[in-house]
């Protein structure tokens, strides 16, 4: 009994202990990439098999990292200040603003996706863009005494059924890059009341996961750790936000109350965090080219991007400008075809909705 009672006090310890380390760090991602392929939206994967998107060797093209403009006047965003790196803030959406032009900081931001655990399936160097694989976050698994003491052994029968993956995007300002990250996530769901058969489903985007990327994201770049956790703290609060959607002259708009700044950065969130396809992107026109999958009318799409993609590999996708203007501080959103005409079908009428849900 004595050495019985030893053993239940150690496994109490190490299970405390795995615990405190739980509440210590709460993300520990670990790659899918040799996982069985899911079966998620056909225009989330796409892009990575197009040879096209090859990261060229030469010079930056003209539209690569676009110059951004200044903050609009009486625009309220929350600015943190750290040597050349700051966090900055409006509404829910943060992003960094680093002094150093992109070319500088792609390197330093491929090795932190990778040393956080991921795989990198798109490198757009000339977008800016790169994003990772699906990884699951190992910091949600239960510590308990099996796993706490068997750890690795017993490792892979463990599942969260939650996938994670990021996005990062680029822009080259007038004094160095934007940085911005979103998320998007896939569950597995079981799709039978016995249970014995399970589908990925996509579950909302967590900005909060975001945050705490561009607080690393930040440590990666030379910021103290104590430094980076007092920005996020500062950064917490997230005033309401508006978006309506209406119609004018026969076409879907989404109307916003922000200026062109504003609204620039909103909607390129948004567009990443929907998984759209961003082929290219003019913010002097204020113009993104997207990629679009149409939902199949015969089959009932399940969950959030169900009102977006289709689950048939076979859809092919249809190309689209999505149009942002202003004027003073407000702002509209609106969908073109491929050469630039107004857009009035249904498709455009779902990509609006799709928008206008995610900047509410």
């Amino acid at each position: 009994m004595k050495y019985l009672s030893r053993f239940a006090l150690l496994a109490l310890v190490a299970s405390l202990a795995a615990c405190s380390v739980l509440e210590s760090d709460k993300i520990d991602y670990k790659s899918a990439g040799k996982a069985p392929t899911l079966e998620v939206p056909p225009d989330l994967s796409q892009l990575a098999r197009d040879n096209r998107y090859a990261i060229p060797g030469g010079a930056v093209t003209a539209n690569s990292y676009q110059t951004g403009v200044a903050n609009a006047p009486g625009v309220p965003t929350a600015v943190s200040n750290l040597g050349d790196v700051r966090m900055e803030r409006t509404g829910s959406q943060r992003w960094l603003v680093v002094n150093r032009s992109p070319d500088q900081l792609w390197d330093p931001v491929k090795d932190f996706w990778q040393e956080s655990g991921f795989l990198l399936t798109t490198e757009q160097r000339n977008l800016g863009i790169m994003e990772t694989d699906w990884a699951e976050n190992r910091a949600k698994l239960p510590q308990d005494i099996i796993r706490g003491t068997l750890g690795k052994l017993v490792d892979s029968v463990y599942s969260t059924g939650e996938l994670d993956r990021f996005r990062t995007r680029m822009e080259r300002t007038p004094t160095g890059t934007e940085i911005y990250i979103s998320h998007r996530g896939m569950q597995e769901v079981y799709t039978t009341t016995r249970q014995d058969q399970t589908v990925w489903q996509p579950r909302p985007s967590d900005p909060e996961l975001e945050a705490e990327f561009l607080r690393r994201l930040m440590v990666k770049l030379g910021v103290s750790q104590e430094q980076a956790k007092q920005v996020a703290a500062t950064a917490a609060a997230a005033p309401v936000q508006t978006a309506r959607v209406s119609n004018v002259g026969g076409q879907p708009i989404v109307q916003l109350n922000d200026g062109f700044d504003r609204a620039w950065r909103r909607v390129g969130l948004a567009l990443d965090r929907t998984g759209f396809t961003v082929e290219d992107r003019d913010r002097s026109a204020g113009v993104y080219f997207v990629r679009y999958v149409p939902p199949n009318p015969d089959k009932k799409e399940p969950g959030f991007f169900g009102k977006l993609f289709s689950s048939s590999k076979t859809e092919s996708p249809l190309k689209f400008r999505i149009l942002i203007k202003s004027q003073g501080e407000s702002s509209t959103v609106s969908v073109q075809n491929e050469a630039g005409a107004p857009e009035t079908s249904v498709n455009a009428e779902r990509i609006v909705k799709v928008i206008a849900d995610d900047l509410r």
